[in-house]
């Protein structure tokens, strides 16, 4: 079902935008795609192996009139980043939001019974090598149209506050990498392309899916809003980051958590 959208017509905040999402098959990168469709973006998206989420995003978004590019990348390997650029590039003729949101799981299904070196592996690799690689080639095409471009990149709340347990152990090391990075990189791209991050909080993803009951009762009434997040909650927020709404918003990390940190 795609996100309510109250706005339509010239006060779409998205209006002709072109968008691009990486990782965007299910879960926050679906619904970030989905808004963005929804607020007046036309979208290309990405995804590694999921080709049938892919193309489930593909039809909701043309459903909503908006036009919509998939590819099969994988942002670790750099010529599948240089083809999806010069795809959208084909389609569209520019790129005015790139957000990276393709990230490793390594919480559900084989992947949850890695080692952690393998899990860190691949959280380095997709999450923090691939953010950065993608960003790059982001920046390098803004850098050639007049009017720049925003980057978006997905960290974590927990990088900032911490987290007990070894999974959170990988994952404060990639994201937290992925929130410095971006933060040197805003200063970098200055004035012409804003660079800022989404950091979620406990959102009901694959993993919140398969969450003991019992776990997730005690994680949502540590959260000051009482519930756990959804992915529509996110896309909120990249929606407005996405915006000219946010046109003196570079740098910053807007943590969507329910005020789990604070």
């Amino acid at each position: 079902m795609a996100p309510d959208n109250p706005r339509t017509g010239s006060d779409l905040l998205l209006r002709d935008k072109i968008v691009v999402v990486t990782g965007a098959s299910s879960g926050i990168g679906r619904a970030i795609a989905l808004a963005c469709a929804a607020a007046g973006a036309n979208i290309a998206t990405t995804y590694r192996a999921n080709r049938d989420g892919a193309d489930k995003v593909v039809a909701e978004i043309t459903a909503l009139g908006r036009e919509c590019l998939t590819l099969q990348v994988d942002v670790t390997d750099d010529e599948d980043l240089a083809e999806l650029v010069v795809a959208v590039r084909d389609r569209f003729g520019r790129v005015d939001v790139w957000i990276n949101n393709a990230g490793a799981d390594i919480l559900t299904g084989q992947a949850a019974d890695q080692d952690r070196f393998e899990k860190l592996d691949a959280l380095l690799e997709v999450d923090l090598r691939g953010t950065i690689a993608a960003s790059w080639v982001a920046a390098e095409l803004m850098r050639g149209q007049p009017h720049g471009g925003t980057i978006i990149n997905m960290s974590w709340d927990g990088a900032v506050r911490g987290l007990g347990g070894e999974n959170p152990e990988l994952f404060a090391a990639a994201k937290g990498g992925v929130l410095s990075f971006s933060r040197s990189l805003a200063k970098s791209l200055a004035p012409n392309i804003r660079v800022n991050i989404l950091g979620p909080g406990w959102i009901e993803t694959a993993f919140g899916e398969i969450a003991p009951s019992g776990f997730k009762e005690k994680v949502r009434q540590a959260i000051p809003l009482g519930r756990w997040g959804r992915p529509e909650d996110v896309a909120g927020a990249a929606v407005y980051l996405a915006s000219d709404l946010a046109n003196y918003v570079t740098g910053q990390m807007i943590m969507v958590n329910g005020g789990d940190v604070m």
